[in-house]
């Protein structure tokens, strides 16, 4: 069968044990990324909405903020 996409299934169409947990292991990697992405995310939006005097008074610059976004963009 050229062409065809089997998938690994043990008794009554189930994955077995180790791909099941392959898969669960996989699922939760992928939303602890994203939940981590998302995080940083809104605070890099809340830095964003500080004025320059409030980021001075945390001893950063608007140039800092500015750099960075451009760092979390490249992820």
């Amino acid at each position: 069968m050229h062409g065809s996409t089997t998938l690994i299934s043990g008794r009554n169409g189930h994955l077995p044990h180790t791909a099941q947990s392959r898969l669960l292991a996989t699922l939760l990697s992928f939303y602890r990324w994203t939940a981590r992405k998302l995080r940083e995310r809104r605070n890099l939006n809340a830095v964003m909405e500080l004025s320059d005097a409030q980021l001075k008074d945390i001893g950063l610059s608007r140039y800092q903020t500015e750099s960075d976004v451009h760092v979390y963009s490249r992820d």
